[in-house]
């Protein structure tokens, strides 16, 4: 037998019993014409075309076939429905506290320095609690909790009908309800946001016990003062454990859902006492007291021994904070995390700024230890005026410190200290930078150049380099801020980071591996895998140590000498275009610190530079950090006018007996005071309060100059 492919559904075509006939058959016909011996087995009830008959009349769907559609349709969107809650509305989410419980942050020496986050405490069950602790709630919030599947309407009905009649604003939201909004959903009032209230409320309802519910709702609620759940806020408030509460406690914690900051009795226990008498006025209609139990209810007396004095937020803990939620278990029992935070430094910052002269400006000190572990953070002269951490969140630009990429890059690309580099005005181009000084030279070492912070080499190193491998190494030294290329003026620092990723580069150069990664926590140890997927680059012994040569003579013999020490110590000044920004990063012992100086609205500052205050800054913290003591002065005699020391004139320059001295420059002595000699004028580099200056003679007379980038 055969049955026609193309037949329509449920209603198979015409089926013959010989299959030796090769004339075409249709399952239009239910014999084939002109053959009688055919036998139909199944009846056709369409006529034949041929003989008359028009086409297949439509097929009549009957009430059935419908409410069978309709059936599946509404199953479909019902699975739909509950994919879409288990997304959105996942009942794990009702078992987390709904803001972040409190962490307390710890120097690295165990000393408290802030406290931040919510106080919150584990959650209560209802079995354990008395029945006039949950009756308060119920009274107040929800009479016929275990009577509704989620939605009360006679509950809306009431509070429609007395916001219309007395004026006052009266919500009808259930419990179930008011645990769906606070937990899965935004505060907006909106209709959109009360269907999805209402149909997260039923999914509540469908999957958890009454109990459950108002266990989350009571654990979660805000009770005002910061704090969340009955547990907390019956031992913020009278600090006793729930399952102890008594009933006049419990009625004045129960009127607080409402308005917890308005009626929260540590702000405001007048309004708080009226609210709870509103508590006690429920329960007596809803049958949970006597007139009498009510009337000879006391007022409770509060017990608050939250006597913490630990700031919410510091500059240092601002950043850190963040982190220590990545590193902190979700759950309602508040945690104690230790920082790389070193109390003493920390005061040892505080101090050296406090001491600068900054006046307007603002300012900003990193310091870490090689491997990027925070140990000491300023973001600005006050956290209480001004929480923004210039040292984290601010981009300024490096100054003249971004020349450490460039010179990197040179060693790296074979250049030596020693290599000479042209050192005249640029007088070609679009781009014509200036020394700061006005000093120029046929040429410079590049030792020179650096330690001078000759701003004409750094530009025509940078040329010579290239851009990209510029960029490049700032890239490996973990710069991540925009760095555009082609650009020359980036070798003088003018595209703007962060203070705490340059001194991380900085770090680079002390630890040699690199890139160091700021962290407010301790460092784990790296294991195998770790050095497999997260290789760290170093730099060669030649480049290293031709770098640290470099960062050395900066300090001692370059724009930097206002932050020597007596230790071995490295660094860089850096001073923007207008003298926008000022800043000093270096490094001695275990410590790498940057310090900038700037104003907010980066307007210029009035005669300070890299190698002035920031240096001096710089200088003060690492005096205290490393334990060196200042010398004490020592009282100086008053110079004799009529000693044997007698003024002399000398008219010209050219007069003195230099012989091979011109051009030269002459050590004075080992704190850095040289003499430079040139053919009209000699100039005296030296340090008055610990600020650079350039003293000079020409035929014209004595200038005194401070010296900047």
């Amino acid at each position: 037998m055969r049955r026609w492919p193309w037949s329509r559904k449920k209603r198979p075509g015409p089926i013959f019993d010989d299959l030796d006939d090769e004339r075409p058959l249709s399952p239009l016909y239910d014999t084939v014409p002109g053959d009688p011996e055919r036998r139909r087995i199944h009846d056709w009830p369409y006529p034949d075309p041929e003989d008359g008959g028009g086409p297949l009349p439509p097929r009549k769907h009957t009430r059935w076939w419908w409410v069978s559609r309709g059936f599946a349709v509404l199953l479909f969107l019902f699975i739909l429905l509950i994919g879409w809650l288990a997304v959105t509305a996942p009942l794990s989410k009702s078992l987390e506290p709904i803001a972040p419980p409190e962490i307390t942050l710890l120097a690295a020496d165990g000393t408290p320095i802030a406290r931040n986050g919510a106080v919150v405490d584990q959650p209560v069950q209802v079995a354990d609690l008395p029945p006039h602790v949950v009756d308060a709630f119920l009274a107040i919030e929800d009479r016929r909790f275990y009577d509704h599947w989620g939605g009360d309407p006679r509950g809306i009905a009431r509070a429609a009908w007395s916001n219309l009649t007395t004026g006052r604003t009266q919500g009808g939201s259930t419990i179930t309800q008011q645990l769906a909004k606070f937990t899965f959903l935004t505060p907006e009032q909106s209709l959109t946001r009360k269907a999805r209230e209402a149909l997260i409320a039923f999914w509540l309802e469908a999957w958890l016990t009454k109990d459950e519910i108002l266990e989350r709702y009571l654990s979660n609620a805000y009770f005002g003062d910061n704090t969340y759940g009955l547990r907390a806020a019956s031992l913020h408030y009278f600090y006793r454990q729930p399952e102890k509460l008594r009933p006049e406690q419990a009625a004045m914690l129960a009127g607080l859902l409402q308005a917890p900051s308005r009626y929260a009795p540590t702000r405001n226990f007048t309004l708080a006492e009226e609210r709870m008498g509103t508590v006690i006025g429920a329960m007596v209609e809803a049958g949970y007291l006597t007139e009498a139990e009510a009337a000879a209810m006391p007022v409770p007396k509060l017990d608050v021994r939250d006597g913490s004095t630990l700031p919410t937020g510091t500059y240092f803990a601002d950043w850190a904070l963040p982190e220590a939620r990545k590193l902190s278990e979700i759950g309602y029992a508040r945690q104690t995390i230790t920082t790389t935070l070193d109390a003493r430094l920390q005061n040892a910052a505080r101090r050296a700024v406090e001491r600068a002269p900054l006046g307007n400006a603002q300012v900003a000190l990193v310091a870490m230890r090689p491997n990027g572990e925070v140990v000491a953070m300023i973001g600005g002269k006050d956290y209480a005026q001004s929480p923004f951490n210039r040292a984290t969140q601010a981009h300024r630009q490096p100054g003249s410190t971004f020349k450490l990429f460039v010179y990197l890059a040179a060693l790296k690309d074979g250049w030596n200290p020693d290599d000479r580099i042209e050192n005249r005005a640029i007088e070609q181009g679009s781009y014509r930078p200036r020394n700061a000084s006005g000093n120029y030279s046929d040429s410079l070492t590049l030792e020179e150049a650096f330690a001078r912070s000759s701003n004409v080499a750094a530009v025509r190193l940078f040329n010579e380099v290239g851009s990209e491998k510029v960029i490049e190494v700032a890239r490996e030294f973990g710069v991540t801020s925009p760095l555009p290329e082609g650009y020359p003026s980036l070798a003088l620092g003018t595209s703007t980071m962060t203070l705490l990723e340059l001194t991380a580069a900085y770090a680079g150069i002390a630890a040699n591996e690199f890139p160091v990664v700021p962290r407010a926590f301790s460092a784990e140890e790296q294991g195998w895998f770790d050095w497999i997927w997260n290789p760290t680059g170093s730099l060669s012994a030649r480049e290293h140590g031709a770098m640290e040569k470099m960062l050395r003579a900066a300090v001692n013999r370059g724009t930097g000498r206002a932050a020597m020490l007596r230790v071995p110590n490295y660094g860089k000044t850096g001073t923007s275009q207008d003298n926008r920004d000022a800043l000093f990063v270096g490094y001695a012992g275990d410590l790498v610190v940057g310090v900038w100086v700037g104003n907010d609205d980066n307007s210029p500052l009035a005669g300070v530079h890299g190698g002035g205050l920031p240096a001096r800054i710089w200088r003060d913290f690492m005096r205290q950090a490393l334990g060196e003591q200042v010398a004490p002065q020592r009282a100086q005699p008053r110079p004799d006018p009529s000693g044997p020391v007698q003024p002399m004139d000398v008219p010209n320059l050219g007069d003195l007996p230099l012989g091979d001295l011109r051009l030269e420059e002459i050590p004075l002595d080992d704190q850095g005071t040289r003499l430079r000699i040139g053919e009209d004028t000699a100039t005296i580099s030296t340090e008055i309060d610990g600020v650079p200056v350039d003293i000079r003679f020409d035929e014209t007379g004595i200038s005194l100059q401070e010296r900047g980038e």
